[in-house]
């Protein structure tokens, strides 16, 4: 930064992202507070057993799915486009990338919770602080989940899948687990 104006220029643009990061960091406790206190912070304390899953990202998909009872394990990954397009004619079937036409904000919540997957689970202190605000059932069943979606990590990239084609299979699976912590009973 040779010039004094290339200094100011820097300086400017410099505080605006400080700004930014400082209104971000409030916005994330305003909604951090709303989620101690809301009618969804069961399924929020539940979804947070999964790893990838924090208090912000689970109260967004509780937020954006309400209620989980209209689906099954099954056909959430299809309200939330994460599943294959198709293509068939006759005895040929091709399948195709996802859609993308379902919830865009929970699927984007999703992918990025599913690369939280790719490394090798260890039960960490975030982990366990998060696992005291919930049920022991919702525990086990997140430990579960963690385990099953790592070792599927394990698996597609020994088949030599793209990972960015690995991470939404993931995703899908890993909205299924997001539904069986979301309507367990407490």
């Amino acid at each position: 930064l040779g010039t004094p104006a290339t200094r100011m220029a820097f300086d400017a643009e410099h505080e605006a992202v400080l700004a930014t990061l400082a209104r971000r960091d409030r916005l994330d406790a305003a909604i951090t507070a709303m989620a101690a206190d809301s009618p969804f912070t069961p399924v929020v304390h539940r979804l947070c057993c999964l790893r990838g899953i924090s208090t912000l990202t689970g109260f967004g998909l509780a937020v954006e799915i309400g209620d989980w009872d209209r689906f099954t394990g099954n056909t959430i990954g299809a309200f939330l486009d994460l599943v294959p397009s198709e293509h068939s004619s006759g005895a040929s079937r091709a399948q195709g990338p996802i859609t993308k036409t379902g919830n865009a904000h929970a699927r984007r919540l999703l992918v990025e919770a599913a690369w939280h997957h790719r490394p090798a689970y260890r039960i960490g202190a975030t982990m366990r602080a998060r696992w005291d605000n919930a049920p022991a059932a919702a525990r086990a069943r997140g430990d579960a989940g963690n385990r099953r979606l790592h070792e599927r990590w394990v698996r597609m990239l020994e088949r030599k899948k793209r990972p960015t084609v690995a991470n939404v299979a993931i995703a899908r699976e890993l909205a299924g687990w997001c539904w069986s912590l979301a309507v367990m009973e407490d």
